[in-house]
């Protein structure tokens, strides 16, 4: 029983910033993994950061290494994700998940058990 709900999404200009939070209910984060996955239209669902929960190791895509930043507040149990110097190809459905396993290989969805609505990133150019 994980419910989880995205939300920050919106329309922002190239070149500017967006933080998406993924807030957890029904149960509380202790150990496993946290990702987030994006979709575009006529696109696969793509890996885009993830974190471990208990050692805070994360990991994220070479499409959004240096300009994404994940992260992880126990007290809320919230994921966020930083997202800077946005690009109109980061447009897309962003979508939290969550998994109470440790050793995974995080960009694999069917690796993940509970999954948000997701929540629309629309950059304009």
């Amino acid at each position: 029983q994980v419910q989880l709900v995205e939300s920050g999404g919106g329309l922002v200009q190239a070149g500017g910033s967006l933080r998406l939070s993924c807030a957890a209910s029904g149960r509380t984060f202790s150990t496993g993994t946290v990702g987030w996955f994006r979709q575009a239209p006529g696109k696969e669902r793509e890996f885009v950061a993830a974190v471990k929960w208990s050692s805070g190791n994360t990991y994220y895509a070479d499409s959004v290494k240096g300009r994404f930043t994940i992260s992880r507040d126990s007290a809320k149990k919230t994921v966020h994700l930083q997202m800077n110097s946005l690009k109109p190809e980061d447009t897309a459905v962003y979508y939290c998940a969550a998994t109470g396993r440790i050793l995974i290989v995080v960009g694999v969805t069917r690796n993940y058990d509970y999954w948000g609505q997701g929540t629309q990133v629309t950059v304009s150019s």
